[in-house]
């Protein structure tokens, strides 16, 4: 009897700090499962884009079309190369081709390009010429051919705009204009000419 007793006395010893042991090892266990759990991954850190190319092409011809499937744009070229800081393309030996609304094409070529992500912002370098076909219009007189040469021309092809900070000659119809900077704008009809002006006009055809 003094046996069970003894026996009854220690389980209710243990059966007192039997809570706390649990409770012991339950937090023991909750820090080893924190200790142990994957580390959340940390945010990928954002790197500014360097000005060097993410792609080439070679050969190349690259053509847009309006949502009625009408070709507006087309540009060919040697080696083309994409910035991703700034969304430009730079071309080697540069042939772009621009139909605007009314049917007119413009046909700008140069030695190098630069031209924004819908080439509708041009900056031609070196033999740069930009040629604006003459358009028959019914009932109307037609729109001369309009050509422009230098060694830059910097040209936004949806305004109907060209500029040059550097010599450039303009050549509209059969009239011819020299100047050292150029700013022309089709839509307003509006021309300046600045540093040495020279101008050739002839008589209107009979």
């Amino acid at each position: 009897m003094r046996g069970m007793g003894r026996v009854r006395q220690a389980w209710e010893r243990v059966s007192l700090y039997l809570p706390v042991v649990l409770m012991g090892l339950m937090a023991l266990g909750t820090w080893w499962l924190v200790r142990n759990a994957p580390k959340p991954l940390r945010p990928a850190q954002v790197v500014a884009p360097t000005h060097e190319p993410d792609y080439f092409m070679r050969g190349f011809s690259v053509k847009s079309f309006d949502a009625n499937g009408r070709l507006q744009s087309e540009i060919r070229g040697d080696i083309a190369r994409h910035y991703p800081d700034t969304d430009t393309l730079e071309i080697d030996k540069a042939h772009m081709r621009s139909m605007a609304p009314d049917g007119r094409i413009t046909v700008a070529t140069a030695n190098r390009a630069l031209t924004n992500s819908d080439a509708s912002e041009v900056q031609l370098f070196g033999n740069a010429v930009v040629t604006r076909e003459p358009l028959k219009r019914p009932g109307r007189e037609p729109l001369p051919r309009l050509q422009f040469k230098g060694e830059f021309l910097h040209a936004w092809l949806n305004s109907e705009r060209v500029s040059s900070n550097q010599p450039v000659t303009l050549t509209r119809g059969n009239d011819q204009f020299t100047a050292d900077h150029m700013d022309y704008d089709n839509l307003e009809q509006i021309m300046q000419m600045r540093g040495r002006v020279r101008g050739s006009l002839m008589p209107p055809a009979r």
